[in-house]
């Protein structure tokens, strides 16, 4: 497998550096391995922190910035950071008005965020944490205790960031986090299994002509595994998943991401599929995003991710934002 790299050893670190000289207005430290908006701490702010292995790109790095994360923390590939990290961003980020921890739910980060929210704390940092767990596929899979997170977090991470970013207090910010997670679901399909560059290979056997119904985005298995469907029939069957779960009652954000390896024009194509697919079962769409948002390295295959919104939420996810991977209003 051929892979724009140096050497599998230094993929992360040199990945930072390349971040640092495309983005001078984040501050990140190679070595450490934190990258921080560069106006932090923002007086009277609550500090939005995240972060989870790298290979999830622009997931969380790519989301730090005035309107989303104020710090994240890449851990080795696929694999969680470390709470020194963590510690060392909430301290970045803390201006007095607390810090939330954005926390994907994976075994790793769920521990290793609990024990850093300890060592901020008594280092006199008052500490929030949200666990996201959207993903309807599985109860359990090979890194959870309970449903994973997945394209979620990039709502909880723009919604809560607006309510910080306008002056929200910490538990005002936490309340609406938990909110959007509890009002958000997705399920996720592969159609080709990701290469990590350690292995330099597939990281599961995923025969010719197959899929994989309700796959992690580590490549952890779904539901089950069939024979290849066509776009329509795939959007029908995550869709359907899905709304089983949440129940909207109303108008939903869509998101359809992209796992890495898969075409835009197949993204919006697939699209346009979920749109139909939600259309017939009467549930109202307020806004939509296609891309490549939280990827598994070079998976092939797409996510889709359906939040039930009120007025306030909309109005969030409306306000500006300014990161490497989602910019608008500004």
């Amino acid at each position: 497998m051929k892979m724009l790299i140096n050497v599998p050893e230094t993929v992360v670190p040199d990945a930072l550096r390349g971040m640092a000289a495309a983005h001078p207005e984040l501050t990140v430290d190679v070595e450490r391995r934190v990258i921080v908006r560069r106006d932090a701490p923002v007086a009277g702010k609550v500090g939005l922190v995240s972060g989870g292995g790298s290979g999830h790109e622009p997931l969380h790095g790519g989301f730090v910035g005035p309107g989303m994360l104020d710090a994240a923390c890449p851990g080795e590939i696929f694999t969680s950071p470390v709470p020194d990290q963590m510690v060392r961003a909430a301290a970045a980020v803390d201006s007095g008005a607390g810090v939330l921890f954005i926390v994907k739910n994976y075994t790793g980060d769920v521990l290793n965020f609990n024990m850093a929210a300890e060592l901020a704390e008594d280092e006199g940092i008052q500490v929030a944490s949200v666990l996201v767990n959207d993903d309807v596929a599985v109860t359990d899979s090979l890194y959870t205790a309970g449903r994973r997170g997945t394209g979620a977090t990039l709502f909880v991470e723009k919604i809560a960031g607006a309510a910080a970013e306008q002056g929200a207090p910490l538990e005002r910010v936490e309340a609406i986090a938990r909110r959007v997670n509890e009002a958000s679901r997705s399920f996720g399909v592969a159609l080709a299994a990701c290469t990590t560059p350690a292995k330099g290979s597939p990281t599961f056997d995923l025969p010719a002509g197959e899929l994989e119904l309700g796959v992690g985005i580590h490549g952890e298995p779904g539901r089950e595994r069939r024979a290849m469907m066509t776009s329509g029939e795939i959007a029908d069957f995550a869709v359907q998943a899905v709304l089983e779960d949440l129940r909207p009652g109303g108008p939903v954000l869509v998101l359809v991401n992209g796992a890495g390896g898969t075409p835009l024009l197949e993204l919006y194509g697939f699209n346009a599929e979920v749109h139909r697919a939600l259309r017939e079962r009467g549930v109202p769409v307020a806004r939509t995003l296609v891309g490549n948002y939280v990827t598994s390295l070079d998976m092939a295959g797409a996510t889709v991710t359906l939040c039930r919104v009120d007025d306030e939420m909309l109005r969030l996810y409306d306000a500006p934002v300014q990161t490497p991977g989602l910019r608008w209003g500004r």
